[in-house]
């Protein structure tokens, strides 16, 4: 297994790949196949990568919280949810509670408030989202039906895009 950690390049490849990923992602959906196949191929990218060390989902996505993830956070951080919600969420476009974002220098949004570096200042308290991510093991539903949002993530993700370039061969 040839895995490729260079964000520049999973960037310029995920962006090339993604008609051949769509496809691959219809194909999946239209077929049985037996999910264990590929989630072995998932645990071995998964312990070929180590997460931390790239980060770049924080720098990229927006995280949902629930109250229980809001709960949590907030006692880890010392202070009451209502303050924590105060000082550390935000809504989506959807109206949906998210983390704050650092802005950035040019002054957009930034990564994840929490992130200093490439650390999660709250990694032991992170809301369920974060943990899962970026779902090829955990998740709601079906690996197939988390197939929409692994080829976006395949542009950024060392993870999904290596483990989109195992599947296909399978």
């Amino acid at each position: 297994m040839n895995i490729v950690t260079d964000l520049v390049q999973i960037r310029r490849m995920g962006e090339q790949k993604r008609a051949e990923n769509l496809r691959f992602r219809k194909y999946m959906k239209s077929r049985v196949f037996v999910e264990r196949q590929f989630r072995k191929a998932a645990e071995e990218v998964q312990d070929a990568i180590d997460c931390r060390q790239c980060a770049e989902c924080c720098r990229v996505t927006e995280v949902q919280i629930t109250d229980r993830d809001a709960e949590k956070l907030a006692k880890f951080l010392g202070m009451s949810v209502r303050q924590f919600f105060a000082e550390h969420a935000t809504e989506d476009s959807d109206g949906q509670p998210i983390l704050k974002r650092a802005k950035a220098a040019n002054g957009s949004d930034g990564a994840c408030e929490f992130l200093v570096g490439n650390e999660c200042t709250v990694y032991e308290a992170r809301p369920a989202n974060c943990e899962r991510f970026p779902h090829l093991l955990r998740g709601a539903g079906s690996l197939e039906s988390r197939m929409w949002d692994l080829v976006d993530r395949a542009t950024y993700c060392p993870i999904v895009y290596n483990w989109l370039e195992t599947v296909k061969g399978l």
